[in-house]
């Protein structure tokens, strides 16, 4: 392969067989979908869309970008693409902190896993070879256990460890991996997977010196990633220590949406809370953060690092997000600061997802309350909910129940309607009730419930990159597919989304074409994230998910009214779904062949069954 950027260098490794290979990467493949997300997606539809998410045939995806480990601003990011346990669809969940860049500086681009082990394992890469190693003595740790027992080994210096926790090796349907630095791959699952195959984590030992990722055209690459650059310090949100996520981190939305009458409250029967003032951002900035952190090549350092010097929830924790305070707090009628971050603590200990964890919760609460179990949870009880997160990373009592997903424990209770969720997957911290577009970006998210595939808030909420009404349900669907698209593309380069609110097509095309030599323009790269989001949808409607029913949102929030600023407001999805359709050209949720064929995902002669 002669593309810029890539090492041209994938680990194969086969879990049943024991065995470690490495192959090249299809250079066309390449081109179509750009690394990363879309690369990763095009290797799971590949493996075949019929393989049970928990079985040696489904294949864990490590994933890096064409400008992974460079000097490209926000580069800093991997993704883990597979089957998802939790939902059944294709999924991508992203880490930020190093590990990415070391896994480039190793000399590898990609990690593939398949098959399944009789012994946990984890995976030691150094100076671009790669061999398993026994994690034996390591089953049954929690995820900084691990790391911590790595670091011992290996030493901290050039370390990176992708880990799994209790959670993982119980198969929790919503676990994740977590790195040295408590970032997270964190939603779909994926850690489930590799519980399921007994492999422990990903140790990479690489220093930077000396291995970078060569651009193809340096002077150029210089030029456009210096206004790459220049936008994120002039950006209103990303400009460091000025804008508010490099103040406050993610959690300065927190006030802000609610505000606005849009923070889904007491497992979304309402979308107002008086009492999510404190866990927000300002409040933490103000009375628990410690200090701000960054990932490779990021100016803007929006990690949150707080610290709870006494007290029953004592801990020091990374990071204190928008999403996690949510589910766990407004969500959960927890308002107690201190105790979220306790809470994420044992989330990031566990290796779980914060915000599905949440509604676990919050399903449990709306049960409870109801009598429609026989487990008593009080909305708001912190000590209560600290022990359900440890029974649910061990599958203990009804911790097993919910240890399937919110969605499915739901369904057992005879209570679908309690969890809010979409394929599966729990609705992340803005309500469709107050701002249409997220909703109808959750309903078609191609991973299930997400606010990461199509951001739409930055044109509600932010204005950016230009304001359009939050309530107004008309022209959503042109403007989700616009945001699906670009950060698609964005996804599959591996650079940060948030890059995405200062950063433009434009941005990104010419960072591409001088890293790899591929000419690009701006056209082309929301082609290349149409080409990626359907390809998604392709895979999606081969594993099952071929209806229009399949794009939808609870009953919640389409027939009971939001509160606050947005009171009388229902999500208009009978408006905007039919819209969204039209603009993909897709029928009922299905993407036609002529589709497929004209974005080049099936070649013209190939003959679909």
């Amino acid at each position: 392969m002669n593309l810029g950027g890539f090492k041209n260098k994938e680990i194969v490794v086969d879990l049943t067989d024991g065995t470690v290979e490495y192959r090249t990467i299809n250079e066309n493949d390449a081109k179509k979908y750009i690394g990363g997300r879309g690369l990763g997606v095009k290797y799971v539809l590949d493996n075949g869309p019929e393989v049970e998410p928990l079985s040696p045939e489904n294949i864990l995806c490590i994933m890096t970008g064409p400008v992974t480990g460079s000097r490209s601003t926000m580069s800093g990011r991997l993704c883990v693409v597979t089957k998802s346990p939790l939902t059944g669809t294709v999924t991508d969940s992203h880490m930020g902190g190093w590990t990415a860049a070391r896994l480039k500086w190793s000399g590898i681009d990609n990690v593939i896993v398949k098959g399944k082990s009789d012994k946990p394992v984890y995976l030691y890469i150094e100076d671009g070879k790669a061999e398993l190693r026994d994690a034996s003595g390591h089953w049954g740790t929690s995820t900084r256990t691990f790391i911590k027992s790595m670091k011992d080994q290996y030493g901290d210096k050039d370390l990176s460890v992708m880990a799994i926790g209790q959670a993982g090796e119980n198969q929790v349907r919503f676990s994740c991996f977590i790195n040295e630095h408590d970032r997270s791959a964190g939603r779909g699952g994926t850690a489930a997977v590799a519980g399921y195959k007994k492999l422990k984590g990903i140790v990479i030992k690489a220093a930077q010196k000396g291995n970078m990722p060569v651009p193809k055209l340096d002077s150029e690459y210089k030029d456009a990633n210096k206004k790459a650059l220049k936008a994120v310090l002039d950006g209103g949100l990303t400009a460091p220590n000025k804008g508010g996520l490099s103040v406050y981190g993610t959690n300065v939305l927190t006030n802000l949406i609610n505000e606005v009458g849009a923070l889904p409250t007491k497992n979304s029967q309402f979308s107002h809370w008086d009492e999510a003032e404190k866990h927000s951002g300002e409040f933490v900035n103000q009375n628990i953060h410690v200090k701000n952190n960054a990932c490779h090549a990021c100016p803007v350092a929006c990690k949150i690092e707080v610290e709870v010097k006494e007290g029953k929830f004592k801990t020091r924790v990374e990071s204190f997000e928008f999403e996690s305070a949510w589910s766990l707090g407004a969500n959960c009628l927890l308002s107690d600061a201190n105790a979220i971050a306790y809470l994420i603590d044992r989330c990031n200990e566990y290796g779980l997802d914060t915000i599905e964890l949440g509604h676990a919760f919050s399903i449990t609460m709306e049960a409870s309350e109801k009598g429609l179990i026989p487990e008593q949870l009080s909305w708001g009880d912190a000590d209560a909910m600290v022990e359900l997160s440890r029974k649910i990373a061990h599958r203990e009592g009804v911790g097993g129940i919910l240890a399937e997903g919110p969605a499915r424990a739901a369904a057992a209770w005879g209570a679908p309607e309690l969890s809010m969720s979409v394929k599966g997957q729990s609705i992340p911290a803005y309500d469709p009730r107050g701002i249409q577009g997220i909703g109808l970006g959750y309903a078609t998210s191609n991973r299930g419930a997400c606010h990461l595939r199509g951001y739409t808030v930055a044109s509600e909420i932010a204005g950016i990159p230009e304001p359009t009404d939050r309530l107004k349900p008309e022209g959503k669907g042109e403007l989700l597919k616009v945001f699906q698209d670009l950060l698609a593309f964005s996804d599959s380069m591996n650079i940060c989304k948030f890059s995405s609110f200062s950063e433009n097509a434009e941005h990104y095309a010419e960072q591409y074409s001088t890293m790899t030599g591929v000419p690009l323009t701006a056209e082309d790269v929301m082609k290349a994230g149409e080409r990626i989001y359907n390809l998604e949808r392709y895979y999606n409607n081969l594993a099952g998910f071929n209806k229009r029913e399949d794009d939808f949102l609870p009953k919640r929030f389409t027939e009971e009214e939001a509160s606050g600023n947005s009171a009388g407001h229902v999500s208009r999805m009978d408006i905007m779904l039919e819209e969204y359709y039209q603009v993909r050209g897709w029928k009922d949720g299905v993407v036609p062949e002529e589709k497929l064929r004209e974005l080049g995902i099936i070649d013209p002669e190939e003959q679909l069954v």
